[in-house]
């Protein structure tokens, strides 16, 4: 059989072994930035020279890495081969995946054989991103949270109060009863219920899935403070005035008749040669109501008359 070196020889007996290939390593985790080892080992029965093809299989997507003798895509110019051994240099996540490795003797009986590696690259964590309220009420519900998303595998989470950490309370565990809250090490959620003052405190969080070192959030100060029953009760009879204030202006209005529909102004009497006139002030500036109302310059008889009435009372 001929191995990697191209080294033949025909085994004693008369079994024939054909192609054949695998691997010292199915599954090969490496953190980003490193380098990954895609080991792939052959023999083959009589082909010295066989040719050798690698894959990347993504669901039902298949494509080259390695094809006629040259790495292609996103792998050229950072992996190398050595013998079916594959070598990707610089390595991210877009690389994890399942990856096969082919080798083809024509010569052989079985001319094909093939190997499947997977290729799981690891992320350490990154610094989590916490929401840590600055302040709540005694006796509420409060949830601080603690993600990650960037790590792989998925990172766990523990919090932390006054530099101290918290103990975690599982269901084979139940917390105390003199506990106030209970945490999540897989959802990084702290929550308490209800939150007490007790509870005050400045609190981080620290994200850890065993991949280079452990990283924590900036701590934040959480205040927890008395709910203020004579202060809601003030603003409770404030409101109540303002209230009560509007309702009498609306009822006084309604009773002056500023909500009437007839309503348009004021009216007022003058006096008049011949009496006295009504007039409105919604009719100071209509001349036909004028002339109907009996305001206007008076009849050039009744001037002479008057004018007679006078001369005679004079003399």
């Amino acid at each position: 059989f001929c191995n990697q070196a191209h080294a033949c020889s025909v085994p004693a007996g008369p079994w024939i072994i054909p192609v054949t290939v695998s691997t010292d390593r199915p599954v090969v985790e490496v953190q980003e930035h490193k380098d990954a080892v895609l080991s792939c080992l052959f023999h083959t029965e009589r082909d010295h020279s066989p040719r050798i093809e690698w894959k990347k299989v993504q669901r039902k997507d298949v494509s080259f890495v390695y094809y006629n003798g040259e790495f292609v895509g996103d792998f050229k110019g950072r992996a190398n081969i050595t013998g079916a051994t594959v070598t990707l240099h610089q390595v991210t996540v877009q690389d994890t995946g399942d990856y096969r490795c082919e080798v083809s003797a024509l010569l052989d009986t079985k001319n094909l054989g093939e190997t499947n590696i997977t290729l799981n690259v690891l992320v350490p964590p990154n610094v989590p991103m916490c929401e840590i309220p600055r302040s709540a009420l005694t006796g509420t519900v409060v949830e601080l949270r603690c993600e990650d998303v960037h790590s792989v595998p998925p990172a766990t989470y523990s919090w932390y109060k006054d530099g101290k950490p918290l103990p975690q309370f599982s269901l084979q565990d139940p917390r105390p009863a003199n506990a106030t809250f209970t945490q999540n090490p897989r959802t990084g959620t702290l929550q308490f219920n209800p939150v007490s003052r007790t509870d005050t405190g400045k609190y981080h969080c620290v994200a850890n899935n065993g991949v280079g070192d452990p990283k924590s959030c900036i701590g934040k100060h959480m205040q927890i403070d008395d709910l203020n029953v004579s202060g809601i009760v003030a603003a409770v009879v404030v409101v109540f005035l303002v209230v009560s204030l509007c309702g009498l202006g609306v009822c006084y209005a309604h009773r002056q008749g500023y909500f009437n529909k007839g309503h348009r102004g004021r009216s007022f009497w003058i006096p008049q040669c011949h009496g006295v006139t009504h007039i409105s002030s919604q009719n100071l500036h209509r001349t036909d109501d004028m002339n109907g109302a009996g305001y206007g310059i008076p009849p050039q008889e009744s001037v002479q008359m008057d004018f007679k009435h006078a001369q005679s009372f004079m003399l």
